[in-house]
């Protein structure tokens, strides 16, 4: 059997969504795909990547504020990138792609020592610290965007796009219909895993301040923290505004797909989804990461006529309520929106990123194989033993 080729993934969506996207394409062409990610959150990882060997080691974020927090963390990091180097050396992989985050970082030190091919892919507009810290020792870093701060000089970097899952993509096969001038504005909010307070606070706030004929209009889908629900479900009923909430969006799809806007956190998988399904989008960017990415990727967005940006800061009911507004009035530019992300679009980001890696295994002499049946991975829950 062909070397395999490991993926070192694991935490957020933001760095989940698109190794599930690359395992699938990889699959496809009949490559055998390992995934190494946190013992935590393996075996969730199991129905997510199908025909995908799981192995879990140890990982540590070591962010913590106290001395004895970093010292753990330090001490997970170093017992998982031992573990993960015993699961390279049996394995022997022809390459490793490292999506970055503190998950994946055991793993990528261990491509590092054992020598095993890295490549680094970057979901952000600013290279995250994992992949800062792996970088110079990368054989090449795939990016989402054109430009990404923090790239040391001399890395080879190649231009893929953010891979998205199959669903978000085949949304574009939807074309998008402004609102008419009395019809229904379909709003879809969200903002991040558990949704963002702020949203819960000043959207229903905002739009109670638009005109009633307008707020009749309004058919809103929004996340809403499960201790916040009751409050916001009350503060869309005082406004007669008809509201769909939810604590989690499981048909991101279908609401994608009738979606007149979106307002939503700047995350890399959220702007990816949204270039991808192609709709216009209002963007408040989490404000507290030090390297302001959700901005600066939110920005390729507005750099490119696809959205707008309303910081935290800004946000504010009657700031609100005047851009939704003045897009209301103007569905032509909400049109023009939908069009300029499209115009962004690279659906074929997991394809691209395939062929990057397997660019990286000279004389490969790969034949597709038939792809190996479903289950036929299994989570190791510790690697070492």
């Amino acid at each position: 059997m062909k070397r395999p080729i490991v993926l070192a993934a694991g935490g957020t969506g933001g760095h989940v969504f698109p190794a599930q996207a690359l395992a699938a394409a990889l699959v496809q062409r009949g490559r055998r795909v390992v995934l190494i990610t946190d013992i935590r959150r393996g075996q969730a990882y199991t129905d997510a990547f199908p025909n995908v060997e799981i192995f879990g080691v140890r990982a540590g974020t070591p962010t913590a504020k106290s001395i004895f927090g970093k010292f753990a963390a330090a001490g997970d990091i170093a017992r998982g990138t031992f573990e993960a180097m015993i699961v390279l050396r049996r394995l022997k992989p022809s390459v490793v792609v490292g999506f970055g985050g503190y998950p994946a970082l055991p793993a990528s030190l261990a491509a590092m020592i054992t020598g095993a091919p890295l490549c680094i892919h970057e979901q952000n507009a600013v290279l995250g610290r994992v992949n800062k810290l792996m970088a110079r020792r990368a054989a090449m870093v795939a990016t989402s965007f054109q430009d990404v701060t923090g790239i040391p000089q001399g890395v080879k970097t190649v231009l893929t796009g953010n891979p998205v899952r199959a669903m978000i993509a085949a949304v574009s096969e939807s074309s998008y219909v402004e609102p008419s001038d009395d019809g229904p504005v379909r709003l879809l909010v969200f903002g991040g895993s558990q949704g963002a307070l702020i949203f819960s606070q000043v959207v229903p706030a905002g739009l109670r301040a638009l005109p009633l004929v307008t707020r009749q209009r309004l058919r809103v889908v929004q996340q809403v923290r499960p201790d916040q629900m009751d409050m916001v479900r009350a503060a869309y009923a005082a406004a007669g505004i008809t509201a769909d909430l939810r604590s989690f969006i499981d048909d991101m799809p279908t609401q994608l797909s009738a979606a007149h806007l979106v307002i939503a956190r700047g995350g890399a998988s959220t702007v990816a989804e949204l270039i991808a399904a192609a709709r216009p989008s209002l963007i408040a960017p989490y404000p507290h990461h030090k390297d302001n990415h959700q901005l600066k990727n939110a920005l390729n967005l507005v750099n490119a006529g696809a959205g707008w940006v309303l910081p935290d800061s800004l946000m504010t009911p009657p700031s609100l309520a005047l851009k939704i507004a003045t897009l209301i009035s103007t569905p032509g530019v909400l049109a023009d929106a939908a069009r300029a992300a499209k115009s962004m679009a690279r659906l074929d980001a997991a394809e691209a990123l395939a062929d990057a890696i397997e660019a990286l295994i000279p004389g490969d002499g790969f034949a597709p194989a038939a792809t190996r049946p479903a289950g036929s991975g299994g989570f190791m829950r510790e690697a070492a033993r």
